[in-house]
């Protein structure tokens, strides 16, 4: 029998102000990113733990979904697990080989805010 239920399930982080700032992200991209998106971190809630190339781990608790967005793009989602649960902690477009300093830094410290 397939094992077809969610392994994780994606939780947006939520600042002190309510704010949830990989959700406005998200959908401040074009529909074709948000459906690409979407979709690949479902494919994390439901394959967990996933590897590359869907996946991939940044050290310190960090992982990232790897997305190849439209317009040969490339889109990132660093999350963090706790209580059973992804938090969605940052999301950017990538626009160099490796993944920017200040992204995982914000990541690291929207964590931290979590207390897990």
């Amino acid at each position: 029998m397939i094992d077809r239920s969610k392994k994780l399930s994606a939780r947006f982080y939520q600042s002190a102000a309510g704010r949830k700032p990989v959700r406005e992200w998200i959908l401040d991209l074009p529909a074709d990113d948000r459906q690409i998106l979407g979709k690949d971190i479902q494919r994390v809630e439901f394959g967990w733990p996933l590897g590359r190339p869907h996946c991939a781990p940044l050290g310190n608790g960090l992982w990232e979904v790897r997305s190849s967005l439209a317009s040969d793009r490339i889109g990132r989602v660093i999350f963090c697990i706790g209580d059973g649960c992804m938090i969605l902690l940052h999301g950017f477009v990538k626009k160099t080989q490796k993944t920017p300093r200040a992204d995982i830094d914000l990541a690291l410290k929207r964590m931290k805010e979590l207390d897990l």
